[in-house]
């Protein structure tokens, strides 16, 4: 497994731009697809993005086509999301997740996460 260390969280006010990161230790990164989900207090834990092998495709959650960019670098064994245009509804906890099966994107392995919080 990969140990996965996510940074870049914060306060932003509604229309404005994170990007987080996502750090893997190992030696695997390249044998994972990676993804971004995120829980909102009281929610479940919804998937956002994910990107296919050596940069391959990229998926979006509906609700975050357009406006979330996902994108990893297998020499840097990191995956960000650039997120913009940040509404008031995407405040959670953002996890990283390393995923084996190529049919779905069931984590491996996850973050402990980083908060984002989008004021109005």
């Amino acid at each position: 497994q990969v140990q996965l260390v996510e940074s870049g969280g914060g306060l932003v006010q509604a229309g404005g731009s994170l990007r987080l990161s996502c750090t893997a230790s190992g030696r695997t990164f390249r044998s994972y697809r990676m993804a971004w989900f995120r829980q909102a207090p009281g929610k479940e834990r919804e998937f956002v993005a994910g990107v296919g092998w050596s940069s391959g495709r990229t998926y979006d959650a509906d609700s975050v086509k357009g406006r979330f960019t996902i994108a990893r670098d297998d020499a840097k064994n990191t995956v960000t999301l650039q997120m913009s245009s940040l509404k008031p509804e995407d405040t959670a906890v953002y996890y990283c997740a390393a995923v084996q099966d190529g049919s779905s994107w069931y984590g491996d392995s996850w973050g402990q996460g980083t908060q984002v919080t989008v004021s109005s």
